[in-house]
């Protein structure tokens, strides 16, 4: 089941403050950006890189955004551990924050709230349940210990100071809070806590009110497209609909379930394992309340993994504990493993058999484009461009030929319908018909979705909500805003990971991630992994001309092009680092070789590698050349009760690579280095594929 992989925090912790929204993120999110434009002085983004990570979705829009919030003087605010590329062009002022420690630095602005009378006590008593409780544990009533700035400023790495400013600022001003999903803050250890804590900020100065709101930045919030509702976050009765037709991952419609961050725990399992909520990305919030065992008994046909079938292979780069995942995808429990995709990616290295999918270019299909932006909302007939270059395929052609090996698989499958049928159908199902013809759709080749005539009518955000939490209740238990969650409390009493109440956590069973760990004494730096600039992904890694920037690649002294590691020059110094040294980064779990990238732009205390780099493994599930940083993260997840996974926000160490070590990698492991490998673009295919006995 593919899990919310980048929203790990909002899908596990927010749902249970303001309900099911998208996935955890606040929802409805209509007309929020004019709303912000008109009403707010300040923009607090928060974990949100702007210049980046909207790239593949919305293209430069956000950009520009935060360019006409600067014309409107609105104050913008970075809190993230780097001076990314957003904070470098938009930021009034940078807040520079360790890693995964956002939790401490959020309490210690509640305390300040609390003990200086400064947010919205009249709405909290109407539109809020358990501030009490939160006074309680903030104030430290609960536990003896004040989560005040003093108390934060070690654990979060931010001066006593500067803490006190920026909660005084964010309560004197109309402020809303801005991500692209979260990145690293809402995908580290414990990442439901901070997501809490965050609706509760939100609510503690008047959620919903004029210019307060969370931004998914662009992603949401612009004005409504008329007839545009095929979405799961515009219509619940979508996910249903396109059900019909067609079955996806992001939904847990299958007997057996198993989370994608628990599949390598699945195939060396030697007995059942259980676990709460499938992780299912549209799953609705009871789902975390139930209990799931994999695999189920025999008799409803339940079994181990014995192979895998893989049209998207990116768990080694893009997912949690990659080391393991090699492990697991060579095990002897695994049988067979066949990747389809058009482009060799990275567990494409593990599989017995590689289809040759081909790309959107070499079939006839039907495209939309619904996000807001830079173009308007469309969606598009759209013949190839080319013939299907080789042996290539479409994906639904790879598993239809393989089902006609099966008698009436195929016709089983298609239900006697053609592609163009489905496409048809789901044109229906989304509602197209109300506005097009499926002829008429085909005769002209597109359909742009106007903007609404009436869209300034909408509420923005939770608007309605503010004004009458009685007429218009959120989606949870009370229909409030649930600062102390009832239903977490009654499901998990022991739960010291993520109680009703969100907290900070110094240490658990399954995370020991903090630099008061005395695994601190060997690991002292904490990991910040992006999305990265110049990636999607675990795509693009091999665009010649990008692999030519040193941010995206650094050129070591043996000439491979390592992926970068930024670091302080107090840390690099440290350890006898200077820029564009080969150094490995390293845990328990692994090490990983990256090219040194030293710069103030990241903080003391902080390694950051961003994720996705093509794998090139020295020895396999211990040592990686290509940079691919998820191979060293923790393997538990985001904790007890929550399927998520990790992905930044964990100790390591980084030292220069020195020759004699080098020197005994290329003795001990003489394949690793005798690869195909081209310096403009990196590892060549056929370093992998082999036929017939002979490479090719």
């Amino acid at each position: 089941v593919h899990n919310p992989d980048s929203w790990e925090g909002w899908y596990w912790g927010a749902k249970h403050v303001w309900g099911q929204g998208a996935q955890g993120i606040m929802y409805p999110a209509a007309n929020i950006v004019k709303d912000t434009i008109e009403h707010s002085d300040m923009v607090l983004f928060w974990g949100c890189d702007p210049e980046t990570t909207p790239w593949g979705f919305v293209g430069q829009f956000a950009s520009r955004l935060c360019y006409y919030f600067a014309e409107v003087g609105i104050k913008q605010v970075y809190i993230c551990p780097d001076c990314n590329y957003g904070a470098a062009i938009h930021a009034d002022k940078w807040i520079p924050v360790l890693p995964n420690t956002d939790a401490a630095l959020q309490l210690a602005i509640i305390w300040m709230w609390l003990t200086e009378g400064t947010y919205d006590k009249k709405y909290v008593e109407t539109h809020t349940v358990g501030m009490d409780k939160v006074a309680d544990y903030v104030l430290g009533k609960e536990d003896n210990v004040p989560k005040n700035p003093e108390w934060a400023s070690p654990k979060c790495g931010v001066p006593v100071w500067t803490i006190k400013a920026l909660a005084r600022e964010f309560a004197a001003k109309t402020t809303s809070i801005a991500h692209y999903f979260g990145g690293g803050f809402i995908r580290g250890p414990f990442s439901h806590e901070p997501a809490r804590l965050e609706c509760i900020l939100l609510g503690m100065q008047g959620l919903g009110g004029p210019g307060v709101h969370q931004h998914q930045f662009t992603y949401f919030g612009l004005p409504r497209a008329e007839g545009l509702g095929g979405t799961f976050f515009w219509n619940p009765e979508i996910e249903e609909r396109l059900a019909l037709p067609v079955l996806s991952a992001v939904s847990a419609w299958q007997q057996q379930v198993i989370p994608k961050t628990l599949i390598q725990n699945a195939i060396f399992a030697t007995e059942p394992i259980t676990f709460r909520g499938t992780g299912a990305q549209n799953a609705l919030t009871h789902d975390q309340f139930v209990e799931y065992t994999f695999p189920i008994e025999k008799e409803k046909q339940g079994s181990k993994i014995h192979m895998i079938w893989a049209d998207s292979p990116c768990r080694i780069t893009c997912w949690n504990y990659g080391n393991e995942t090699e492990l697991a995808m060579r095990s002897p429990e695994i049988e067979f493993f066949v990747a389809q995709h058009p482009w060799f990616e990275n567990d494409c290295v593990y599989a017995d058999i590689v289809l040759p999918a081909n790309t959107h270019m070499e079939v006839d299909d039907i495209v939309t484009n619904i996000r807001q932006g830079t173009v308007q909302p469309n969606i598009m007939i759209m013949e190839k461009a080319i013939e299907p270059i080789g042996e290539s395929k479409s994906d639904a052609q790879c598993v239809l030929e393989v089902a006609k090996q099966f008698p009436g698989m195929e016709e089983q499958m298609t239900e006697g319908k053609t592609t163009e049928d489905l496409q048809k159908a789901i044109w229906g199902y989304m509602g197209g018909e109300k506005l097009v013809s499926w002829e008429q759709l085909k005769e002209k080749g597109y359909w742009i979705y106007n903007t609404a005539p009436d869209w300034e009518k909408d509420p923005p955000g939770f608007r309605e909500f503010y004004l009458d939490p009685e007429k218009h209740k959120l989606n949870t238990p009370t229909g409030k805003l649930e600062f102390y969650s009832e239903a977490l409390a009654k499901a998990f009493p022991n739960d010291k990971e993520r109680g009703p109440i969100p907290k900070w956590v110094e240490k658990s069973h399954n995370h020991d991630e903090r630099l008061t760990s005395h695994r601190a004494k060997m690991f002292p730096l904490l990991i910040m992994s992006n999305h990265g600039r110049w990636r999607v992904h675990a795509q693009c890694d091999d665009i010649t001309w990008t692999r030519e920037t040193p941010t995206m690649k650094v050129t070591g002294p043996d000439g491979y092009k390592y992926e970068p590691c930024w670091m302080h020059p107090q840390e690099a110094e440290k350890r006898g680092i200077k820029n564009g040294d080969i150094v490995k980064i390293y845990n328990e779990r692994g090490v990983v070789l990256a090219g040194a990238y030293v710069t103030e732009r990241v903080r003391p205390g902080v390694a950051y590698i961003d994720h996705g780099a093509r794998h090139d493994p020295i020895k396999t599930g211990e040592i990686e050349r290509g940079g691919a940083i998820n191979t060293i993260t923790p393997g538990a997840i985001t904790s007890e009760n929550c399927v998520g996974q990790i992905g930044g926000g964990y100790l390591v160490e980084v030292q220069k690579v020195t020759g004699e070590e080098m020197d005994k990698w290329r003795r001990d492991f003489p394949d690793a280095f005798a690869r195909k490998y081209d310096p403009a673009a990196g590892l060549r295919v056929d370093a992998w594929i082999v036929d017939g006995g002979k490479k090719q």
